[in-house]
């Protein structure tokens, strides 16, 4: 007798997405209106380097983006920037520093910056969650010239900004949602950038796993289960 004929098992592959950082996607709200507000103020700055704080998620990197296109700026981490670095960092006379937290930086290659920054009239962008003045820095006339820096905060998500952006990382992930989805995760999980994020990946990966599509039901059964 010959054996059983299988037929081909369904694989579920996590695909890269594509998540649009122009201006014409940024999702504006009284949250973030004041870091829009600077981007698009840009060059008249109240000072050539500017600090845009706020929770994961909340943007930052999304403002650092459209002004990078603007300023024709060019964009480094502050982790991986370095003193000798610094030079050709500015060369275009604008600079995106991202993510700049309490311990991985170089305390040296960022006053570098700052000085040649002052000196050559270039722009700077800094990104941060927490504010500078809260980091144990060694360097004291780092955290002078830290404390001199204009910062811009980034606020959570109220109701209506948070449903678009369950909407908006849908769309990413070229999820099709309807009302009944958005208005259940607005519901239900954490009233936070990061949490809305986590929750549509999630979502996206239980429905490619199951071969399902998302629906408030999918959804309602994940966050259970979470």
């Amino acid at each position: 007798m010959s054996a059983p004929r299988v037929g081909p098992r369904q694989l579920a592959f996590a695909l890269p997405h594509a998540e649009s950082l122009t201006r014409d996607n940024f999702l504006e709200g009284p949250a973030n209106a004041a870091g829009l507000a600077l981007v698009d103020s840009w060059p008249e700055w109240p000072n050539r380097i500017m600090l845009v704080v706020g929770p994961e998620g909340a943007g930052k990197s999304h403002l650092a983006a459209i002004w990078a296109e603007q300023a024709g700026a060019r964009s480094t981490s502050a982790r991986a920037l370095t003193a000798s670095a610094v030079p050709a960092a500015l060369a275009t006379g604008a600079l995106v520093v991202e993510d700049l937290n309490s311990s991985e930086f170089d305390e040296r290659a960022l006053f570098h910056l700052l000085n040649l920054a002052r000196e050559d009239e270039a722009f700077v962008l800094i990104t941060a969650r927490t504010p500078p003045l809260a980091f144990q820095i060694e360097l004291r006339d780092l955290r002078s010239r830290l404390r001199a820096v204009p910062a811009i905060s980034l606020l959570p998500p109220d109701d209506q900004l948070f449903r678009a952006l369950v909407v908006k990382f849908c769309e990413d992930r070229q999820l099709a949602v309807d009302e009944s989805v958005v208005g259940y995760l607005a519901t239900r999980i954490e009233r936070s950038y990061a949490a809305v994020r986590r929750a549509v990946e999630l979502l996206d990966a239980e429905a490619l796993r199951l071969g399902r599509p998302v629906t408030r039901a999918l959804a309602a059964e994940l966050l259970r289960g979470a």
